[in-house]
């Protein structure tokens, strides 16, 4: 399923390219405004950090919400203590697209985050020009010289790297790249099966410093509560809170027990 979704996604960014050249979308990324800072919006605090997620559809679970105008619904995560704002921009399986994130952006003044399946330089430099703070970078999708060449631009555009993980060994890989913010997804990407005790066992081997995110498997104030206590700073919700009252939902989970 990883392999299905990392090559629509480059396919549908060739398509792109043929109206509209690296040459010029890079141009257009270098003429943005500088990122904001998404490592000081998502440091560690005595409560967990949410970063919401604008998401229509899961190949997991098919049509979740309409979403009509995502710049609102973002709007309303921002007003509701959200850190951060994830838009997803992959259309072929979660019905997103870069006219989400240009909206996203225009409407809110948190860093916004381009979640989509990101394996060639033409594809981070969109996530630019398009005003992404942080971009997402799927160690499982990705081999070591192209996550590095990925990392680096995403640092020389003065973005923020996610670096996704579902494994020791991936962890280890995202250190070795210097990734200062780290996610462990608890879907498995090529079968989806959720696995919520993954975080807590891969959290020890994220060392202090680094921003630890806890991606999926998300429903209830419990499990925000849950992956708090096996010591996540973030986590990451796009499903409970498209599904629900984004707002309510969004406020009991940040009313969780702060860490001790």
């Amino acid at each position: 399923m990883l392999d299905d979704l990392v090559a629509g996604a480059v396919l549908d960014a060739s398509e792109r390219r043929l109206t509209r050249s690296l040459s010029s979308v890079e141009a257009d990324a270098l003429a943005m405004p500088p990122a904001l800072d998404a490592l000081h919006a998502l440091a560690p605090a005595d409560r967990v950090k949410i970063i919401a997620e604008v998401k229509r559809a899961s190949p997991s679970r098919g049509p979740l919400a309409d979403i009509p105008d995502p710049a609102s619904l973002a709007v309303s995560y921002e007003t509701g203590g959200a850190s951060a704002i994830s838009v997803l921009t992959e259309g072929r399986r979660f019905g997103g697209s870069l006219d989400d994130l240009v909206a996203v952006r225009d409407a809110v003044r948190v860093p916004v985050l381009r979640k989509d399946f990101l394996a060639e330089p033409y594809q981070v430099f969109e996530a630019r020009a398009a005003g992404a703070d942080l971009v997402l970078l799927i160690v499982a999708a990705l081999d070591d010289t192209v996550l590095h060449e990925l990392f680096e631009l995403t640092r020389e555009l003065g973005m923020t790297a996610l670096v996704e993980t579902h494994s020791a060994d991936e962890v280890s890989r995202a250190l070795d790249v210097g990734a200062a913010l780290i996610g462990v997804n608890a879907r498995d990407l090529s079968t989806f099966e959720l696995d919520s005790d993954l975080f807590g066992r891969l959290a020890d081997s994220i060392p202090s410093g680094i921003i630890r995110v806890a991606e999926s498997a998300v429903k209830s104030a419990a499990d925000v509560a849950h992956y708090r206590r096996s010591g996540a700073d973030v986590v990451l919700v796009g499903e409970a809170l498209v599904t629900g009252d984004p707002v309510a939902t969004l406020t009991s989970f940040l009313e969780t027990e702060p860490w001790h």
